[in-house]
């Protein structure tokens, strides 16, 4: 299933290095939050999320948060990171995707869509035409929606995970 492929399987945020990032020529990234950077409904991202994001930055690529989130979870984050954010993207519909895309003036083929969900990150991004990252949840979450996703996503993410080859 082509549309359920990521680009690259990584165990963690910090995995997508400078040299991983020109290797894609990638000039943006659409940044999911929840378990992707910080624990589900929390105000404070994971450790080490704010280098990530300054390393980054340094390469002069432009980082979007994406997520399906509410505004009112989702716009007080991006602005404690100084980031721009897109809440409500509706994902797996590239609609969100595409307003950051429009509102940066960007190509699909150079952005980078991260996140932890196969259903919703990597699904939309692969409907966008954007290359994508998909990580290893960092914490635990509850609720059955979730639940159900993440069963459905186990045996992809056992194939991808066990060959020892990131890209895939």
């Amino acid at each position: 299933m082509p549309f359920l492929r990521p680009t690259a399987a990584l165990r963690h945020f910090d995995d997508i290095t400078p040299e991983f990032l020109k290797e894609l020529n990638i000039d943006t990234i659409l940044l999911d939050v929840d378990n992707t950077i910080a624990p589900p409904s929390s105000c404070q991202p994971y450790d080490g999320v704010l280098q990530w994001l300054d390393s980054v930055r340094e390469l002069g690529i432009d980082v979007v948060i994406c997520s399906n989130n509410y505004s009112s979870r989702v716009k007080p984050f991006a602005q404690s990171l100084g980031l721009p954010c897109v809440a409500m993207s509706l994902k797996p519909s590239p609609l969100g995707f595409n307003r950051a895309k429009r509102k940066l003036k960007k190509k699909p083929k150079n952005i980078l869509v991260v996140g932890d969900q196969i259903y919703t990150d990597i699904l939309g991004a692969n409907l966008a035409g954007m290359k994508s990252v998909l990580l290893v949840p960092q914490s635990i979450e509850h609720g059955i929606g979730i639940a159900v996703r993440r069963r459905m996503e186990r045996g992809i993410r056992r194939r991808l995970y066990s060959g020892g080859d990131k890209n895939v």
